[in-house]
């Protein structure tokens, strides 16, 4: 039954040669025929409606697709679908039509679709724009020069604008400009702090997500840094310099079987989580040791393999669903359409490159070995990775986004992320099942009524590369702070939080580790069991849950008097799976001004590729007790136990 339930819409395809991707973009445009206008212009794919208007929706959803058709059409091949763009292209941008786009006002979503048009004139100009009348090219370069006099974001939306004008010169337009594009330019270079990482912002702003990374910021360096390079050749090479810092900082957030750790905002874009590995090899980049393009190809490949098998993420016609692992509304955000997923389209970026490319003529190979069985204090997003016995995660402190964001606190405050277990969103706000409380120290002050989570962090740091401290401050009279252990490999599945709560009211607290599939080997909800089957285990301040998606748990080494609960959260809270248990802690707090402390050990330890569960005898590991390191532990008061 799991292989009929488990079926993608796809040929099947291995996923190792340049003529895989292919066939793969090719079954993932063919469907959008059945979607698009009479005209081209508009691809419609539902009726979940975002910010902006379904106008732009529905050029989103003929856009994004072309960030894979213009690499695949650059790159040799010919698609016989091309002709539904440039009849898009053509009507579209006609004022006159009646499938116009509309005209481009201040911060416009329609400005974020033309940095893929952009593209496709760059790379794909003889076989998109070429063949367009002289009177449709006027019409297209007036709509796309039209936003070089409007205000955008001060954000990574600057990039849209940056390739929109490279476009344009590429085409000869005279509506390219080229001092808007270089002010832009710099202005985007104010962004970069350090290390190859950007933020998404001026000054203050503290995002450095997926971003940073894949979804635009490097990535457009990269491509940038191949397109303009006679133009521009001083900047491309610092881009290409950032990329080669980033990538030995990036490859920490992929574990072995293609998975990258769920983080931030937008996941809905899926394996263009791993569209920075292509852009890599778009650009040309001389690689730093010790990565090579064997190890490059494969976490490129094995990412995007791991999202074509991924059933849920697609429609059974083919398109793709909003949702992440499964179709989740709860996970997305207000400027998200039915035709936004299609972003992921950045990652067939290496379509663009012949096959003697060192990217397609190296053998793939497996995660370097230099990476493996580490622990790594990131400085610039403020992560400390780890991937000790194939446990690929981070902790976080210091991130949050510098606006309004559904569910941000979710997104960007939790205290770990993991690439097996994703992360939870609430999906109500009346109970701790609605919560989605993974990773999180929740509180209420009225008795379970409302429950806040950490969105705001301050006074975040690295200490001496070793672990994170931070400051969270949910009301006027209570303050937490946080320290944050990584694994140690004498405790290589257990990490540790140490909470000290300054509070001036009374609270209950509920602190969980990692949500975790909670279904049988039947399919039925786990029931209570000891030793290493399948099922959920309380006992006094100890709880955890297996099940054919590893093992997650939870202790209380302080004090030991918190309760263990194996939740059984809401359905959907969870980006991967759509039925979830997560462990807990949970206990009440009178109003202390001075302070009391919790101490936490979490374990995990997800299955392995192929495999159903733990691996065997990891409750051994779950016997041996992580220790608070002893710089923490002499500020705590007679409340660590080490249980």
């Amino acid at each position: 039954m799991d292989a009929f339930l488990n079926r993608t819409p796809f040929s099947p395809n291995p996923l190792k040669t340049k003529e895989d991707l292919a066939k793969f973009l090719e079954e993932l445009l063919d469907p959008l025929a059945a979607h698009t206008s009479p005209g081209g212009a508009r691809v419609h794919l539902g009726y979940t409606g975002t910010h902006y208007d379904d106008v732009a929706a529905q050029l989103e959803g003929f856009s994004r697709p072309i960030w894979g058709l213009a690499a695949l059409l650059g790159g040799g091949r010919d698609y016989e679908g091309k002709q539904r763009w440039i009849d898009g292209f053509t009507n579209g941008s006609d004022p006159e039509n009646e499938e116009y786009w509309g005209d481009m006002w201040d911060q416009d979503q329609r400005m974020v679709e033309c940095s893929a048009i952009g593209f496709s004139i760059a790379v794909a100009k003889e076989q998109l724009w070429d063949p367009l009348s002289l009177q449709a090219k006027t019409n297209l370069e007036n709509w796309l020069g039209s936003m070089n006099d409007k205000e955008m974001p001060d954000t990574n939306w600057l990039w849209f604008r940056v390739f929109t004008n490279l476009g344009l010169s590429k085409a000869g337009s005279s509506r390219f400009d080229a001092e808007r594009m270089k002010a832009d330019l710099d202005h985007l270079d104010t962004f970069y702090i350090g290390g190859g990482w950007s933020r998404d912002g001026p000054e203050g702003v503290l995002q450095l997500d997926y971003y940073s990374s894949s979804f635009a910021i490097q990535f457009s360096q990269l491509l940038y840094s191949k397109l303009a390079q006679e133009e521009d050749s001083e900047r491309c090479e610092e881009y290409r310099n950032r990329a080669r810092m980033f990538a030995l900082d990036f490859v920490h957030y992929f574990d072995e079987e293609g998975r990258a750790i769920p983080f931030g905002r937008s996941m809905i874009y899926r394996f263009a989580m791993s569209s920075f590995w292509g852009a890599l090899a778009f650009a040309d980049v001389e690689l730093p040791a010790p990565l090579t393009w064997g190890a490059v190809k494969g976490l490129q490949l094995r990412n995007i393999r791991y999202w074509f098998k991924q059933a849920g993420a697609y429609d059974v016609d083919g398109t793709l669903t909003l949702g992440f692992c499964y179709p989740n509304h709860n996970m997305t955000e207000n400027y998200n359409s039915p035709g936004s997923p299609y972003w992921c389209c950045e990652s067939f970026v290496t379509l663009a490159l012949p096959e003697t490319h060192p990217f397609w003529a190296s053998e793939e190979e497996v995660y370097p070995n230099e990476f493996r069985e580490t622990v790594k204090a990131l400085q610039y997003p403020l992560h400390i990775m780890s991937n000790l016995s194939g446990h690929t995660f981070l902790l976080s402190s210091g991130q949050q986004c510098s606006y309004a964001v559904k569910q941000s606190a979710a997104k960007y405050g939790k205290l770990a992320y993991s690439s097996a277990f994703g992360y939870s969103v609430p999906v109500g706000s009346l109970t701790l099942e609605e919560l989605g409380g993974d990773n999180t120290l929740a509180l209420s002050a009225d008795n379970g009524e409302t429950w806040k989570c950490r969105r705001e962090t301050k006074e975040a740091r690295i200490e001496d590369g070793k672990w994170l401290r931070s400051m969270w401050y949910p009301w006027d009279d209570v303050e937490v702070e946080t320290w944050l252990v990584p694994p140690q490999t004498e405790t290589p599945l257990w990490h540790l939080r140490v909470h000290r709560i300054r509070s001036g009211r009374v609270l209950l607290s509920v602190e969980g580790g990692f949500a975790i599939y909670g279904q049988r080997e039947d399919g039925r909800a786990l029931q209570p069991m000891t030793g290493e089957a399948f099922g959920t285990y309380e006992n006094g301040p100890e709880g955890r849950a297996a099940s054919k998606a590893g093992v997650s748990g939870i202790v209380d080494i302080g004090s030991g008097e918190r309760q263990a609960k194996a939740l059984r959260t809401d359905a959907n809270t969870n980006l991967m799976v759509p039925r979830a248990v997560l462990p807990t802690l949970s206990r009440e707090y009178s109003a202390n001004v001075e302070s009391f402390w919790l101490a936490t050990a979490v374990f995990a330890q997800p299955s392995s590729d192929g495999e159903e569960g733990a691996s065997p005898g990891w409750t051994a590991q779950w016997d041996i007790r992580p220790t608070i390191p002893s710089e923490i532990a002499a500020l705590m008061p007679n409340t660590y136990k080490r249980r």
